[in-house]
């Protein structure tokens, strides 16, 4: 008899539930579905524990998804993790341009990294978006500086993995989210990447979606 889908990913959220009482970790109610997720993604129980959110964060993700507001991410790859069903049902949509040559342009131009001149290109034409950085750090510094000039992005998701500047850039960006009222999601630490950045937009898209359950995706 085969393992339905749903079943597997049901089954593996309960362990990890289970995991967690057994260490005696309480996850605060209104973040659960995103560490849960995290965890999901990665088998890493770390994330109970880095996973920092500004007050309201998740609840402001998922107003924002419900508005129809659309993401940006820094890599390709976290794109195509995203659930196109969830940005769908809530008349959303995602970019990345990292890959566009006018981005790849304006970088040489202005001798940045491509991240930091698509940092700027997605503050010009979409003030007010979730920014998912899983990736690189120099994004997210540049994300802290357009908020510290003023942009207000509806959430910012910094997960990016690495070492050099990786934990100081999510530091630093929390530090500019938390001083000017801007929501985020931050791992802090080495860890991270673009199935995590993925892994925290998919848990706001099921959330805002009413998708949680495998079963109301359409999985058997």
């Amino acid at each position: 008899m085969k393992t339905r889908p749903a079943e597997i990913e049901n089954g593996s959220m309960a362990i990890i539930t289970e995991e967690l009482r057994t260490r005696g970790v309480a996850l605060p109610p209104e973040d659960a579905a995103v560490i849960l997720r995290c965890i999901h993604a990665s088998a890493d129980f770390d994330y109970a524990e880095t996973l920092r959110f500004t007050p309201g964060a998740v609840e402001a993700g998922v107003k924002a998804l419900r508005r129809g507001t659309e993401i940006v991410t820094d890599t390709n790859m976290a794109l195509a993790g995203l659930s196109r069903p969830g940005l769908k049902k809530l008349g959303g949509a995602a970019y990345c341009f990292m890959a566009d040559e006018r981005v790849a342009e304006a970088a040489r131009e202005r001798g940045t990294t491509r991240a930091v001149a698509a940092v700027d290109w997605a503050a010009a034409r979409h003030p007010h978006a979730i920014l998912a950085v899983g990736n690189a750090p120099t994004a997210l510094l540049r994300i802290a500086e357009k908020i510290e000039e003023g942009l207000r992005p509806a959430l910012v998701i910094g997960v990016p993995v690495g070492f050099v500047n990786v934990a100081e850039s999510k530091e630093r960006v929390l530090e500019s989210c938390e001083k000017h009222g801007v929501p985020a999601i931050v791992a802090l630490g080495r860890k991270g990447g673009s199935s995590i950045a993925a892994a925290v937009c998919n848990a706001l898209l099921y959330t805002a979606a009413d998708m949680l359950d495998p079963k109301k995706r359409g999985w058997s």
